[in-house]
């Protein structure tokens, strides 16, 4: 154990340098404190990269309404907090796009992701330390049992401690833990592909575990997409190949069933798959939602592409059958009950569809159809150490662990089964971590 009378080296070490480990830093170091950045992969940035929208729901009733399940104290942090984490992009020279609906219920603005990373890791570079190449070995408590930093591997393989006022976690979940998948999002979720970078494998969850904290929200799903089955896929294709328009189109599993209302979000259909056998499904629309909403962009002033025809390049199973009655036919090797599928699809016609579409009714009735066999990605889990609203870590008595923080990915609890934004909570509670940091030095020179 460190002596409680050492001095820190640091006001805050930051464990993991994406979205919200690069926020904390700059935010800290705007604030005059001392800061080092600790990051396993070679360069910063995370699954940020590919992101492209900061957003969540506009108010605190459209949280509560579609995240009912949702950590409370966190979906109210997420709303009041939109507006500091809108400004600490701006306020870096980062442009910010016009206000756009997202998912119906949600309200964003398009920005550079890479500009922003790009921004954070030259300010740390600069007035801090930026550790790349880096592992956390284990979190350092003091005799009272306050985390005063950590002991750490550097990328030359000598080791080092860096004794902190504050560390946050933010390493990104972990996701890229088939094991941990397993166990914490789904047991069919072992081998669904990754839309994520492939650093984020559960080192904050373990850190936090080894010194009191515990995971929440275990089973509670996961955000992600679904993506053509058969396709590798690759960073450049997390976006492109990602099969937003299943809103507008029918999922049908192995059994030739419906089993989800698809138009109420691709990111539920996704989680509803995956409890489907073998995670796959044919994905299927019409001419008419081929032109609307597989050739246009999912959100407005986002890129567009012909996910169906790159998806057939790619070597997914892509076809165009010319009848409902042509489904009756298909390759046995698929594996699908090829007559349920086209009385089901026939249903849908008659305007009686089981389960229903609340949010887009219209039957699909203009042939040929468009038909592509998909699975579910995750792009991070729901499940993650426990906080508060503050991003403080919790044990499972509900005391904090004093000097040890969390947030982005690595914390559990804020969704259940639903989805409001990725990156504005990551920066939420990044900003929390940072001010309450540079509080503490306050009181403390009082």
């Amino acid at each position: 154990m460190s002596s409680t009378h050492t001095p820190d080296d640091v006001d805050l070490l930051v464990i993991g340098g994406g979205m919200a480990g690069l926020t904390a830093a700059v935010r800290a170091i705007r604030r005059g404190l001392r800061v080092v950045l600790v990051e396993k992969a070679a360069e910063v940035g995370g699954s940020a990269r590919y992101a492209g929208y900061l957003w969540s729901a506009p108010s605190h009733e459209v949280m509560d309404e579609v995240n009912p399940q949702g950590d409370p104290d966190l979906r109210a942090a997420v709303v009041e907090g939109f507006p500091a984490a809108l400004d600490f992009v701006r306020d870096l020279g980062v442009p910010c796009g016009p206000a756009v609906p997202v998912l119906r219920y949600g309200t964003g603005h398009q920005f550079d992701t890479s500009a922003f990373i790009e921004g954070c890791r030259s300010r740390v570079v600069a007035e801090g330390e930026l550790l790349l190449g880096a592992r956390t070995e284990r979190l350092c408590p003091d005799d009272e049992g306050r985390i005063r930093g950590a002991d750490l591997v550097l990328a030359d393989g000598t080791r080092r401690t860096v004794r902190a006022g504050t560390t946050l976690l933010a390493t990104g979940g972990f996701q890229a833990d088939r094991g941990l998948r397993a166990v914490h999002v789904h047991r069919c979720a072992t081998d669904i592909p990754l839309r994520s970078n492939p650093h984020s494998a559960g080192a904050g969850l373990r850190l936090a575990e080894a010194v009191g904290g515990v995971v929440v929200n275990s089973g509670g799903g996961f955000y992600g997409h679904l993506v053509p089955t058969g396709v590798t896929l690759t960073p450049e294709l997390f976006v492109e190949l990602a099969l937003y328009y299943s809103e507008h189109a029918v999922l049908f599993n192995l059994h030739g069933e419906r089993f989800v209302d698809e138009t109420l979000g691709d990111h539920l259909t996704t989680m509803a798959l995956v409890d489907q056998p073998e995670a796959r499904g044919l994905l299927v629309t019409d001419a008419k939602g081929y032109r609307e909403h597989v050739l246009t962009s999912y959100v407005e002033g986002g890129p567009a592409n012909d996910k169906f025809a790159l998806a057939g390049r790619r070597g997914a199973r892509a076809v165009v059958a010319d009848s409902v009655e042509d489904f009756a036919s298909m390759p046995p090797e698929w594996g699908y009950d090829g007559e349920r599928i086209a009385a089901e699809l026939a249903r849908t016609l008659s305007g009686d569809p089981t389960p229903g579409r609340a949010e887009d009714a219209r039957p699909l009735d203009e042939p040929p159809y468009y038909v592509l066999e998909a699975t579910a990605a995750i792009t991070f889990p729901f499940a993650g150490v426990r906080v508060d609203g503050r991003g403080r870590v919790l044990r499972d008595t509900g005391d904090v662990i004093p000097g040890l923080r969390a947030a982005g990915s690595d914390i559990g609890g804020l969704y259940r089964d639903a989805y409001a934004g990725g990156l504005a909570p990551a920066m939420v509670l990044a900003l929390a971590a940072a001010d309450d940091a540079a509080e503490r030095i306050e009181l403390r020179s009082v």
